[in-house]
């Protein structure tokens, strides 16, 4: 069992950066491929950054956005910058076994849900 906390949430202005942290409680945090996804009011949740043996991006976020993890300290990092009014929106981290699996970009596929974090960029 896994259980997931997200923090760094916040208000913002466009342009501006924020980090969100996601804190797993359990054993075996480095067993876990980490996943962050997004859903904005009246639409579905989608995808944002995974961490496996590589770091994947949608491509709505690639270069603005930095998934990372330490497993000393069981945390998997979001670093957000050059935000935009379309980032808004509640942010969730996700853990899942899937280490050798190419579905780490849909929700399914993951385990362990955390409560979200809102992101409001103001434009």
């Amino acid at each position: 069992q896994v259980q997931l906390v997200e923090s760094g949430g916040g208000l913002v202005q466009a342009g501006g950066s924020l980090r969100l942290s996601c804190a797993a409680s359990g054993r075996s945090f480095s067993s876990y491929v980490m996943g962050w996804f997004r859903q904005a009011p009246g639409k579905g949740r989608e995808f944002v950054a995974a961490m496996t043996w590589s770091t994947y991006y949608a491509d709505s976020v690639k270069g603005r956005f930095t998934i990372s993890r330490d497993n000393a300290k069981n945390t998997v990092y979001l670093q957000m910058s050059s935000l935009k009014p379309e980032d808004t929106a509640v942010y969730y981290c996700a853990a899942g076994l899937l280490y050798g699996r190419s579905d780490y970009y849909t929700p399914v596929a993951y385990d362990y849900w955390g409560q979200g974090t809102q992101v409001t960029v103001s434009s």
